[in-house]
């Protein structure tokens, strides 16, 4: 497949990013995030499907690697921009209308807490349009539902090529449920983060 794949509409400004991953991901999203400057401008949040335990390293792997600043988030936290923010293991991570974090500990969303489907959908509600949602290599279908809602509220979705990915079925999943404005291999999606961030400038 090209670098671009359009589906839809051209590129728009974007206030924040989500980003769901599972199988694969730790190495997804480091292909993704490691060409984003240190001036890169916009709040990116993750989900990555991990096991359930007391603490994860993700911020302090990812922190070592990226230009970005990299934290785990937090209850309540303010989510303020230029910053790489990973969901904690075994609580959902959603964004309040006030664009600050809330944790939950309902129950799992296709076995996992941390649940894709959950952050992207309470971003959607809170950034509307200005959203940008990205879903990459996994196992299960968590994300399909999440990024549906995402096109529904006019925000921005974005899809890793099923045909690149390590694990193609939560990608194909989604492709199979919406039709999104990208469907992408790893470095287009980094060189379209680049994008709407100069967008945001």
């Amino acid at each position: 497949m090209n670098d671009i794949t359009v589906a839809s509409s051209p590129l728009r400004p974007v206030d924040a990013v989500v980003v769901g991953a599972s199988a694969g991901g730790v190495e997804a999203l480091l292909a993704i995030f490691e060409g984003l400057g240190p001036d890169f401008g916009l709040p990116i949040i993750v989900v990555l499907h991990l096991p359930d335990a007391h603490r994860s390293q993700l911020a302090e792997v990812f922190a070592r690697r990226l230009a970005l600043r990299v934290k785990e988030a937090t209850d309540k936290e303010p989510i303020s921009p230029g910053t790489v923010y990973f969901a904690a293991p075994g609580y959902h991570l959603s964004v309040e209308g006030d664009y600050s974090f809330s944790f939950s500990q309902e129950a799992r969303v296709h076995y996992s807490r941390p649940a894709i489907d959950y952050l992207f959908e309470s971003a959607a509600d809170a950034y509307q349009h200005r959203l940008a949602a990205i879903l990459l290599t996994g196992a299960n279908q968590d994300g399909a539902q999440g990024l549906y809602t995402v096109k529904q509220r006019g925000g921005l979705t974005i899809v890793q090529d099923p045909q690149e990915a390590l694990v193609a079925t939560m990608p194909q999943a989604a492709l199979d449920r919406i039709k999104p404005d990208y469907i992408l291999p790893l470095r287009g999606i980094g060189r379209l983060l680049c994008e709407l961030e100069r967008i945001e400038c």
